[in-house]
């Protein structure tokens, strides 16, 4: 399992795929990392916006519901394992712990996502997913923070679901 965080979320207009970007968190040589980029619908994003922003709404989401609900059972949530991809579809666990037991859900990874992040929970990510699903992201020399998300946001703007199909054009299974 490799530990991973939030690079950037881009939410888009509803008619368009939003992206959640993830990075591992490793010692990588200087200049290079990895991308996990996962296309998202809009209200997926606006969820885990609100998530990362901490937004209190006046009433609960259904993630607040679940997690007040988990927590009334003496349950929280341990940590997030994406480990699987499909052509352009990520399958997720959500891990609960119980009393000293871990308990497994699979869930969408936005959803898993945005329960760890309400509750500063770690997520990762299984190698082989890492291996298949990412991306190499080099820098020619130590940028600073704006030229990074300028060259980023380029490389995201050319970068469309069926980049993740199989061959022949067909998403991966």
């Amino acid at each position: 399992m490799v530990p991973l965080r939030i690079l950037t979320l881009i939410v888009t207009e509803p008619r368009h795929p939003s992206v959640l970007v993830l990075e591992p968190v490793e010692d990588s040589p200087e200049g290079k990392s990895r991308i996990l980029p996962i296309w998202i619908g809009t209200q997926e994003a606006t969820q885990l916006g609100i998530a990362l922003e901490h937004v209190r709404l006046p009433r609960p989401t259904t993630h607040d519901l679940f997690l007040d609900a988990v927590t009334n059972l003496d349950a929280r949530v341990d940590h997030v394992l994406i480990n699987d991809a499909k052509g352009p579809t990520f399958f997720a666990k959500l891990c609960l712990r119980q009393a000293g037991r871990l308990i497994e859900l699979d869930a969408r990874p936005t959803d898993a996502l945005a329960l760890a992040i309400r509750q500063e929970a770690p997520f990762y990510v299984d190698e082989d997913v890492l291996e298949r699903a990412s991306f190499p992201y080099l820098f020619r020399q130590r940028p600073d923070d704006e030229q990074v998300m300028r060259e980023f946001r380029d490389f995201l703007e050319n970068l469309a679901p069926e980049d993740f199909a199989g061959e022949g054009g067909q998403p991966n299974s």
